[in-house]
């Protein structure tokens, strides 16, 4: 199976083109990839895929298996892979997600995506659709009890769910301990990402991200969208204003405008192409048991 591996500021993932390729058990198949000692090592596997509505169908998996609906972070390499490989050969795309339509602009340079501006929707911020166990309109700076300390919590879902706190330092947290307990905390009935926002001004955030069936990650397209939603809705940040959002592998741009749309803006690259032989595919998925 050749593979291509490709990161959005960190965020890492091993893409398949399923217009050459064709991949059976993709939730197997992302466990076996995702390892870092037996497979690629990655946070996950993405299966770029012919669509009938849009010019490209993604597909995405964590590295435990479970399937995503939406990631920002990889929307932005699909649409550099889909230019640059040939899967389209214009600058305003389409992108299929489990989440709805995308809509994508690449800045192209010689031949060369530099960076590339996602619509990314209608933040959702309604607690039934993130989906939150609670009878609120909005769930925005809720306190919430996690690991024997109260968090104010503020839900939106882009496409998935994220709970978002704002804390005085990001760095001094101990993700390994609480974003387990975030992730599976009875409240969110089908886990959630969890972003922890440290405010450096108006327009500033820097950001860590525990990942539902991935743990911390070097980034979240989806989750910095969440955090620049949960600033505005907080006070911290203005409406129809860029706002600058340091991540662990590089900085993304967010406007979260006043008719709910938000605008993701960052860069993509590739990291190597390859190619798994069947037999070790095969023979690792045989091994694998996924969570459901």
């Amino acid at each position: 199976m050749k593979f291509t591996k490709m990161h959005g500021i960190g965020n890492d993932y091993v893409y398949v083109n399923c217009f050459d390729e064709s991949v059976s058990e993709p939730e197997k198949l992302s466990v076996v990839v995702s390892d870092v000692r037996k497979g690629i090592g990655s946070d996950g596997l993405v299966l770029i895929m012919p669509s009938d509505k849009a010019d490209v169908r993604m597909r995405i998996f964590n590295a435990d298996g479970s399937e995503a609906k939406m990631c920002g972070n990889a929307t932005r390499c699909i649409g550099k892979y889909a230019y640059e490989r040939g899967l389209v050969s214009k600058d305003d795309m389409t992108l299929e997600t489990n989440s709805g339509i995308k809509r994508l602009h690449l800045t192209v340079s010689g031949g060369r995506v530099e960076l590339v501006t996602v619509d990314m929707g209608k933040a959702v911020l309604e607690p039934q659709n993130i989906p939150i166990n609670s009878d609120l309109e909005r769930f925005v700076n809720q306190p919430v009890e996690v690991c024997g300390t109260t968090w104010g919590i503020t839900g939106v879902s882009m496409g998935n769910p994220h709970a978002v706190v704002f804390v005085d330092d990001v760095d001094s947290l101990d993700l390994e301990k609480l974003g387990t307990h975030f992730e599976n905390h009875s409240l969110f009935p089908d886990r959630v990402n969890t972003e922890f926002i440290e405010r450096i001004d108006s327009h500033t955030l820097k950001m860590r991200v525990w990942e539902r069936g991935s743990g911390e990650t070097f980034a979240c397209g989806t989750g910095a969208c969440a955090s620049a939603v949960a600033a505005v809705l907080n006070g911290f940040c203005p409406y129809d204003e860029e706002i600058l959002i340091h991540l662990r592998g590089g900085d993304l741009i967010i406007t979260y405008r006043k008719d709910g749309t938000v605008i993701m803006q960052g860069g993509a690259d590739f990291i190597c192409d390859g190619e798994m032989s069947d037999d070790y595919i095969n023979d690792a998925k045989e091994k694998i048991v996924c969570r459901d």
